[in-house]
Parts: C-alpha cells; structure tokens; sequence
C-alpha cells in the first residue's frame, strides 16, 4: 500500500532497528496507550521476535500490522494496526502511533484511510472502530478525517498500567458509508 510521502507495507525483519529505535525514542508519548508494544520493542532483539510475532498474526489473518514509512527512507516512522478483528461480526479495530517527528504530515490519518480500504475490500469487514482517549486530540482528529464518526463514550474502557480504567471515545466507520 503507498501513498505520495509515505509507504505503508507489512514489517520485515530488517525493520527491527528502526522499530525499536521508534519505540524507545517515544516512549513517553507509548508508554501508556501502547505499553504492551512498546515493552516488546524496547531493543532490536525484541522487536525481531515482535516482528515476527506479528508476521505469523499476518499470515494466520488474526491480526495485521503495517509499518508507515517515509519514501524517502526505509524508517519505520509509525505502525497501523487491524486488530480484535471479529470474523463473524465482520468487526475490527484499528490503532495507530506515529513518532513525534513525523506528526502533523498527515500519514497517520492516510494509513488509516488505506487500512481501512484494505479491511473493506480484502477482508470483507463491515464496520471498523477506533478507541481514542479525549486528552488526545491528535489522534481524534486522525479518526475523523479518516472517515469515522464518533459513537459514544464508554465507561472505564480501557486501563493503562499504574492508572485507573479511563473512559474512551468510540468512533465508528461503515463499509456502506
């Protein structure tokens, strides 16, 4: 999948330098809506079994997680993730993180438009869902100018480690809209 300044491609195993390398660097802005990936990329060898963790997810279609890439370098500069896929429902959710130097591009906000189109097109979902923290306005803005739409807000939805449950935003999109 590419775009015109991004490339949004499966991981390779020669992505494990620049993955951990993306995840130390922003471990503050990670360490708390994305610890467990964070945690299993805090050096090349954990991002190489991370890697290849997620390559077997590929391919047993559990789980798909793209790096996103500048054209110009072979770097990963963020991940785009379909996860909780739910066959029979036809539901998934996506997630995404960008590293602090590649914000405000607009990748984000285009992975996730490409992400989308590869789970309506290619895997036959139907609906899609996108959980955002209110305190984050970056990543709201990334759901709404992809398309979603917010549903509501749910109750202690989600728990970041040494806090209490916080209440998420739900934003929704169709494959019919």
């Amino acid at each position: 999948m590419q775009n015109e300044a991004f490339i949004l491609q499966r991981l390779r195993p020669e992505d494990a330098k620049s993955l951990s390398e993306l995840m130390v660097s922003n471990q503050g802005r990670f360490q708390r809506f994305f610890p467990v990936t964070l945690a299993q990329n805090l050096d090349i060898e954990a991002s190489k079994a991370y890697i290849s963790q997620k390559n077997k997810a590929f391919d047993s279609h559990l789980e798909y997680t793209f790096a996103i890439k500048g054209k110009t370098d072979d770097r990963v500069c963020g991940l785009a993730i379909l996860k909780d896929i739910d066959r029979q429902d036809q539901v998934g959710e996506v997630a995404y993180c960008m590293d602090q130097a590649h914000t405000g591009r607009g990748w984000a906000t285009r992975a996730v438009m490409e992400l989308s189109r590869h789970a309506f097109e290619k895997l036959n979902l139907t609906s899609l869902k996108i959980l955002v923290h209110e305190s984050n306005v970056a990543s709201r803005r990334v759901a709404e100018k992809s398309g979603f739409s917010f549903t509501k807000a749910l109750k202690a939805a989600y728990t970041p480690p040494h806090e209490k449950p916080l209440d998420m935003l739900l934003f929704q999109l169709s494959k019919d809209r």
